[in-house]
């Protein structure tokens, strides 16, 4: 099992900034991309931002210019900076992890979402 931990989420004032982190844990696994999701109450989940192990992006294109993922291969970790915030921005940040991993001498591939951290934008 790999387990993602998310941090970082919180209140900030419109334009301001914040940034969050997941750091993937387990063993015998290895990832193939990364990425962050949001969802509000009564909506689907959206992608926000994802980066494969060899440096591939998306941006959703409301946040492009304005957030930056980035991630750390040797420490599965990833971050999400995100810059002039606005409202429409509030949402649950939820981390994303694809991969595969080595159960009972066999490769699976996997497709774990962490807890999710809320983001709140307002004055």
């Amino acid at each position: 099992q790999v387990r993602l931990v998310e941090s970082g989420g919180g209140l900030v004032q419109p334009g301001g900034s914040l940034r969050l982190s997941c750091a993937a844990s387990g063993s015998n696994f290895s990832i193939v991309a990364m990425g962050w999701y949001r969802q509000t109450p009564g909506k689907q989940r959206d992608l926000v931002a994802a980066i494969t192990s060899g440096g591939m992006l998306n941006y959703a294109d409301s946040v492009k210019g304005r957030f930056t993922i980035s991630r750390d291969n040797a420490e599965n970790t990833v971050y999400l900076q995100m810059n002039s915030l606005k409202p429409e921005d509030t949402a649950v940040y939820y981390c994303n992890a694809k991969g595969s991993m080595i159960l009972t001498g066999q490769k699976r591939g996997f497709d774990y979402w962490g807890q999710g951290t809320q983001v709140t934008v307002s004055s």
